[in-house]
């Protein structure tokens, strides 16, 4: 459990130096997003963007879908770790953010198997459910609004093939699902999300104490 060793930053900090693989291109994306307003609250930690990477690998995924793309940070990751013909569904509801990774994606050669999607993303899985069908995905990665986690959870789990991975970041909110006092949306639609989560007999799953907090969905 969580208890058993204290994060210090001492630790954190070998942590990183013993596990995390980087090169210029992502700590440069990195860069260029913690200089944006809230980006480094918003963008994904380096340790997860490699783990996203590997859970592509070991789901021998083709086909992956990106919830919430912001500067594509986690995009770059995941289409690195596809095969050549794979295919990256990533949505996000304006063009602005998504247009700073799409430059990164292209300096990497990976920008091919991108496949981004601007819009509200409630439409766009309904779109995508009747376009590639039911079962058509092999990992969801769930990163946007937290107010509507349950409704994107849903629709994730009914594209996502048996035996697939759901991915959903932020499942801890910065501490504040353990704080009674904070009542706002964002909160509660995380919470709503955990006891969904737990009470759901369809899929197996797994609440990372990592980053601010990330959970493992496996479909039955």
């Amino acid at each position: 459990m969580a208890d058993q060793t204290a994060a210090t930053r001492d630790l954190l900090a070998y942590v990183r130096e013993v596990s995390l693989r980087d090169d210029d291109l992502l700590r440069e994306l990195r860069e260029t997003t913690a200089d944006l307003p809230g980006g480094t609250a918003m963008q994904v930690m380096a340790e997860e963007g490699q783990l996203l990477a590997l859970l592509v690998g070991l789901t021998g995924a083709r086909a992956v879908l990106e919830i919430g793309t912001f500067t594509g940070y986690s995009t770059l990751c995941m289409a690195r770790a596809l095969p050549a013909d794979g295919v990256l569904v990533s949505c996000d509801i304006e063009e602005r953010w998504p247009a700073i990774g799409a430059e990164f994606w292209k300096r990497d050669g990976v920008d091919s198997r991108v496949d981004l999607r601007i819009g509200d993303a409630a439409a766009t899985l309904d779109a995508l459910l009747a376009e590639r069908g039911p079962e058509s995905f092999d990992l969801v990665f769930i990163d946007a609004d937290k107010t509507n986690y349950v409704r994107y959870y849903e629709s994730s789990l009914a594209l996502l093939r048996p035996g697939g991975l759901i991915v959903v970041d932020n499942t801890l909110f910065f501490g504040r699902v353990a704080d009674p006092a904070a009542v706002d949306p964002e909160t509660a639609g995380v919470r709503a999300l955990n006891r969904v989560l737990h009470e759901d007999p369809r899929v197996e799953l797994s609440l990372l104490v990592m980053a601010d907090g990330i959970t493992l969905v496996r479909k039955r």
